[in-house]
């Protein structure tokens, strides 16, 4: 087959070239079930029959809300192939961004994953006066199942679902991703078939996996990111699993053997925390070897040409005794992951590094498809960057730092929103409203959102997130979220590593030990030790930029506590307007 055209070519083109693939992989009743590539077509052609029964024309807008699994494939290139518009919708927004998106977009037909959400759609139908049909995957007594959508599909030809196809072009609108914005209603980005397409072949290039490779997928599949890494597997034909869930991610790794995963920062940090838990476990002898292995580990950098003999004897000590246990325990095959959505400590990505479970940052966003950069095992690798722009694709910086981007992958724009399509598309280029670095020519460096960098009441300017990408670096703090905009100084809100501390209070504070969550964080001690931590974080910045003041929060930042949007950024304007009193009681 020639190069795939249209994002539903994908499996067609894996059944041509991988006939015997184990295509995608799901959890029953305890055993993993796999599906061909030619079993998985017929499922997509069975439900383009049915979108057609039910009157789903061209062009038409069609909701998918589900968390990653085997149907949200087969839902999302049925929907294409009849020319159909998927607007994939995150399951765990508010009512009011589903109403929003159901109105923006004139969604009649939607299909939802469970219980829960069907009843949140259905209760809100009053209010989505365009909503005809409400499909539910799983099997409910009462709900309309996805299974009678198929049933009346029956009556249609699969020559009509083949015309249908053929009448798509490659340019034509595949879908509709809402972004998740920190403030106002989320922007609809208009993607088409050649966008991510491009996108996903692209990115094979920097991907150091092959035809029958296992990978294990967890991310939501709504999000750009996922979407496309998905779609890549399918180009490259590697086998998918999905995880059964977010808790047994560990267990799946175990089983499913990967051999690459997508994962965002938090994800390997808490792998990380869970290793190092086990570390202060141990006692004696081996508890000196654990942390000096660690400590080469954190030291290495994966070009060569910056190590020396002496840090490689070192280094082959700590991993064979050490770090190559790190590997063992996530399947032992894991030798690719593909980080994304927010900036990864750079000390923990030389540690994973070291015990050879290779970590590639990249750099994207949604509007375009979404992969920009990423550094890669061809390409090279420059920590503390996001990498070499991915083939096809290029950047440069404006006058004040903002990143440009151009290439196929760059949105048709925002649907139903000229003006917010004016202001990032201009003369062929995507203003991305990040602000960069451009090493050596080659290497993309990330410094700031053009839109949080503030200025303090003196005039000078703060860039929050580098400095917060610092300080997380340490062991005691687990987020934070940089504070001072028309202020004297910069501070900031800090979520400690609660077990992490307990551990230290083990020696140093030990009448802590005993007390709850909350006086742990309230004690003088905590705060003393959180504030060290600051003090070596701004030995790094100008005096301007020095954290002077903080506020220990106990609850964590979160999705469902408002505080992160769905891809794990910070709401900024939600978390400081929540923590008022905190604020104003540094400022005082």
């Amino acid at each position: 087959m020639n190069q795939p055209k249209r994002l539903f070519d994908l499996p067609y083109r894996q059944l041509e070239l991988f006939p015997n693939l184990n295509m995608l992989n799901t959890k029953v009743d305890g055993q993993w079930k796999a599906i061909s590539s030619s079993q998985f077509i017929d499922m997509v052609n069975e439900v383009s029959r049915g979108l057609i029964a039910v009157g789903v024309k061209p062009g038409e807008k069609v909701g998918l809300i589900s968390e990653n699994r085997l149907e949200w494939n087969v839902i999302d290139f049925a929907i294409q192939q009849v020319g159909g518009v998927v607007v994939a919708i995150y399951p765990n927004i508010s009512d009011s961004d589903y109403e929003y998106i159901f109105k923006d977009a004139n969604i009649k037909v939607c299909f939802v994953s469970n219980d829960n959400l069907y009843d949140r759609i259905n209760t809100l139908k009053s209010q989505l006066p365009t909503l005809d049909k409400l499909f539910m995957i799983n099997s409910s007594q009462g709900k309309t199942n996805w299974n009678e959508l198929k049933k009346v599909g029956n009556a249609i030809n699969q020559s009509e679902v083949e015309a249908s196809k053929e009448a798509v072009k490659e340019d034509d609108l595949a879908t509709l991703i809402y972004t998740s914005g920190t403030t106002g209603n989320p922007k609809g980005v208009m993607l088409s078939h050649k966008n991510i397409l491009s996108n996903s072949m692209a990115a094979d290039r920097p991907t150091p996996t092959k035809a029958y490779d296992k990978s294990l997928t967890f991310l939501p599949a709504c999000h750009a990111y996922e979407r496309m890494i998905q779609y890549l597997y399918m180009y490259k034909g590697m086998q998918v699993y999905f995880a059964e869930s977010m808790d047994t991610i560990g267990e799946n790794m175990k089983e499913v053997q990967p051999d690459m995963i997508s994962a965002v920062p938090r994800l390997l940090e808490k792998v990380y925390e869970k290793i190092m838990a086990k570390g202060n476990e141990l006692t004696g002898f081996k508890r000196k070897l654990f942390f000096w292995a660690v400590e080469v580990g954190e030291a290495y950098d994966p070009d060569p040409t910056k190590r020396d003999f002496f840090y490689d004897i070192k280094y082959a000590i700590a991993h064979k005794l050490v770090l190559s246990k790190w590997k063992e325990g996530l399947g032992g095959n894991l030798g690719a992951v593909c980080s994304g959505s927010a900036a990864l400590n750079q000390r923990l990505m030389r540690l994973y590094f070291a015990a050879k479970v290779n970590v590639y940052e990249g750099y994207g966003l949604t509007e375009a498809s979404p992969l920009i950069s990423v550094n890669s095992y061809q390409d090279g690798v420059l920590i503390g960057t996001v990498g070499p722009a991915i083939p096809g694709v290029e950047f440069k910086l404006a006058d004040d730092g903002e990143i440009m981007v151009k290439g196929p992958n760059v949105m048709l724009g925002y649907y139903n929103n000229p003006e917010a399509t004016a202001e990032v598309l201009k003369e062929g280029w995507l203003y991305t409203g990040d602000i960069g670095e451009i090493i050596d020519n080659k290497f993309l460096k990330i410094v700031d959102r053009k839109k949080e960098m503030f200025k303090t009441s003196g005039g000078k300017y703060i860039v929050p997130t580098a400095i917060e990408s610092k300080m997380v670096e340490s062991d005691y703090i687990e987020q934070m979220m940089v504070i001072g905009e028309n202020h004297k100084f910069p501070a900031a809100l800090i979520v400690p590593s609660y077990q992490n501390l307990l551990d230290w209070a083990k020696t140093n504070a030990k009448d802590l030990i005993t007390s709850t969550k909350e006086d742990f964080f309230k004690s003088e001690a905590v705060y003393n030790k959180v504030m060290q931590e600051v003090e070596k974080g701004n030995a790094n910045l100008g005096n301007w930029e020095k954290i002077k003041k903080v506020a220990i929060l106990s609850n964590e930042f979160t999705i469902d506590g408002g505080e992160l949007t769905p891809t794990l950024k910070l709401k900024r304007k939600v978390i400081i307007e929540k923590y008022k009193k905190e604020i104003e009681e540094i400022y005082q």
